[in-house]
């Protein structure tokens, strides 16, 4: 299984980019949630469970997706250069 990276960004199959903020748990049979924000519109908090949120795209619902996985992590470089930095 594919580890979550919190703190990062991730770019879900349809285009948007969320944040990983957290890993919470149910009270009632402690499986894992994701929470992560949307980074668009009001920026709002949602949850999804941890193995969805890692999970491959479903091909047959989605046929034309390009994407592997549901959430895919984004490398976003720095735009300062690197003589910048010193």
């Amino acid at each position: 299984m594919r580890e979550l990276q919190l703190g990062r960004v991730y770019r879900h199959f349809k285009g948007d980019r969320y944040l990983a903020e957290a890993v919470a748990r149910n009270a009632e049979d402690g499986a894992e949630y994701v929470v992560y924000r949307k980074l668009y519109g009001d920026g709002s908090l949602w949850v999804r469970p941890l193995a969805e949120f890692l999970s491959e795209v479903d091909r047959v619902k989605y046929p034309g997706c390009t994407q592997r996985y549901r959430f895919e992590l984004l490398e976003i470089p720095s735009v300062r250069s690197a003589s910048a930095e010193h």
